[in-house]
């Protein structure tokens, strides 16, 4: 058997290099995907050295594709979409209108055909559903009407783009010219005969699949099984993609979308998405590799201003349409500003919709290097966008008269990032993380306690505390303004119960600058991480196992006398644990007049 095959090499290297240059491109606060996008020219066939497999890295890109759309799926809501129905249509439709002309100048200027000028425009009038999710969430903005708008808008387009994949094999010989002589029978039959084909599957999920899989999910989730759950939501998602691409000739992204938009339903989508969230990541990178791959740079020097023209075309030409579309619905121009900004460049569809492009002989291969290079350059450009988002609403607000603003002046002059009030407990207890051992540590509680205020990444778990009373935010522990958000330095105490732990020490380590007295109390899983979180400022750091094998034996009378009698000490509960613990760990002062 030998030791190395393409598929291995295609693999190891692509991951490799896409972190190297991930980490530098995260270092340089661009998104990670720009070096995921590098990792794959560094390793294709225009740069010297190593040449991956393209086809296979295709192959696995497919993958990716439909694991990314399937994770989409399972963050879409048929409610959310229909509360901005109007405006997310109209904005979409308005986009896709208004670069299709210009892309077609540009493809006339370039001496292309009529269809490669229609490709082009398609392309460049989809948005990276994988850049704004970020985008939105790394601001909070998901869950604001903006996010909802944003979010709508991308699904509309999707759908779109699902759609001409569909039907464009169909209609490339039409497009091209090449079938001058057919009839409009032969042409209806086969658009015909894939719209049907979309209308059955659309029915057979929605009748069969609703019922069949959540139920399916149920079941497994019922066995307590936790590697049979992670492996029926791959199940699901591949199975449905399958199912839609053999049976019924639909893509493959639709079908893993439809799986995903079924499952959002359930009360396990979360959970779903969560267990499906690493291979996903993983896939995903590869995709992004794998259009790496088939970027030439040449077309940087060889084409400068055709280059220039396309990435003015993203920024700028779809963005007027998007700034007119919002402002025609009467919303304030912080949230025209930011749904412009969000959409303002292409990712993973125009990709996916270039490669059919190319392989149908309608876009020739310099127009899909165009389009990679302009989804790199639009994606760069992004975060230069909100920034003078800010600055423009800052100088707004610097130049307004003295006079106390309106509530609709405030809302309008809202900064690109929502902001987190600060709450107002005092002498509080801090728990990061509402997971088994968040949850644990609420019900154990008992009446007259501190107040307890929660960090938690799960939206669901969010609502339900503040249901019940118990003020929570939903954010990433580790972000500044988050751990602002607590209140440390009046906090009884933090307890940081998120199972990573070197996530935990970025907590910690904030938490001890902004308050050097405060008991923090952390978990960890081995003896490294005692040491990195003891390291980082933690005050106490529990480690489950130990805590285990103290209540093992303390619940054994005979292990505990004979543990005893062997010290030479007097057998009780006390001595067990004192002898189990251990080296003595540091701690710091617990918070004067803040109590234990």
């Amino acid at each position: 058997m030998p030791h190395s095959t393409p598929l291995i090499y295609t693999i190891t290297l692509g991951l490799l290099l896409a972190f190297v240059f991930g980490v530098l491109a995260q270092r340089l606060k661009l998104p990670p995907l720009i070096g995921y996008l590098v990792a794959g020219i560094c390793v294709g066939p225009f740069t010297p050295g190593f040449v991956a497999d393209i086809n296979l890295a295709m192959q696995l890109a497919e993958v990716g594709i439909i694991l990314l759309m399937f994770g989409v799926g399972l963050h879409f809501s048929l409610e959310d979409l229909l509360s901005v129905r109007a405006i997310a249509i109209s904005g979409a439709l308005a986009q896709i209108a208004i670069s299709i002309p210009l892309a077609m100048l540009l493809s006339w200027s370039l001496g292309w055909s009529v269809g490669a000028g229609l490709i082009l425009g398609l392309c460049l009038s989809v948005a990276s559903t994988v850049v704004v999710l970020r985008i939105l969430q790394e601001r909070r903005l998901l869950d604001t009407e903006r996010g909802r708008i944003s979010v709508g808008w991308l699904i509309v387009q999707d759908i779109a783009m699902v759609l001409v994949l569909v039907l464009l094999p169909a209609l490339a010989p039409l497009i091209k010219g090449s079938a001058e002589s057919l009839s409009v029978s032969e042409l209806a039959w086969p658009v015909g005969l894939t719209l049907a084909k979309i209308t059955a599957f659309t029915l057979l999920m929605f009748v069969v699949g609703k019922k069949v899989i959540p139920g399916a999910l149920h079941y497994v989730a019922h066995t307590g099984n936790r590697e049979l759950f992670r492996l029926a939501v791959l199940a699901i998602a591949l199975g449905a993609a399958f199912v839609a691409a053999e049976l019924f000739g639909v893509s493959l992204a639709l079908g893993a979308f439809f799986a995903g938009m079924l499952l959002s339903e359930s009360q396990l989508s979360q959970q779903a998405a969560q267990e499906s969230l690493p291979l996903r990541d993983a896939f995903a990178v590869l995709f992004f590799v794998s259009v790496g791959m088939l970027f030439d740079p040449t077309i940087v020097t060889d084409a400068p201003l055709a280059l220039l023209a396309t990435v003015a075309l993203i920024v700028f030409g779809k963005s007027v349409a998007a700034f007119l579309v919002v402002r025609l619905f009467h919303h304030n121009l912080n949230t025209s500003l930011v749904v412009t900004a969000c959409l303002a460049q292409i990712g993973e569809f125009s990709f996916i919709l270039a490669n059919l492009g190319v392989r149908l002989d309608m876009l020739p291969e310099d127009g899909r290097d165009l389009i990679l290079a302009g989804a790199i350059l639009s994606i760069l450009i992004n975060p230069l966008l909100f920034a003078g988002i800010e600055e423009l609403l800052r100088r707004k607000e610097r130049s307004r008269p003295d006079q106390p603003p309106t509530s609709e002046e405030i809302e309008e002059e809202a900064l690109t990032r929502e902001p987190i009030a600060p709450t107002e407990l005092t002498g509080h207890i801090v728990l990061i993380g509402h997971g088994r051992v968040g949850t644990y540590i609420t019900e154990s509680l008992p009446p007259g306690a501190p107040a307890l205020f929660v960090v938690e990444d799960n939206p669901d778990a969010v609502k339900e505390l503040n249901d019940q009373g118990i003020e929570a935010i939903q954010g990433n522990a580790a972000d500044p303004e988050v751990v602002a958000a607590a209140n440390l330095k009046d906090a009884r105490c933090l307890l940081v119960a998120i199972p990573d732990a070197f996530e935990g020490g970025q907590v910690v380590q904030q938490a001890r600058d902004i308050n050097p007295n405060l008991l923090i109390v952390a978990r960890a899983h081995s003896e490294a991480e005692i040491e990195h979180l003891i390291k980082h400022g933690a005050s106490i750091v529990v480690m489950g196992e130990h805590e285990i094998a103290k209540a093992m034996l303390n619940s054994v009378t005979p292990i505990a006398e004979a543990m005893a009698r062997a010290a030479g000490a007097p057998p009780s509960t006390e001595f067990v644990q004192t002898s189990l613990r251990g080296p003595k760990q540091p701690t710091r002062p617990a918070p004067a007049g803040n109590g234990e």
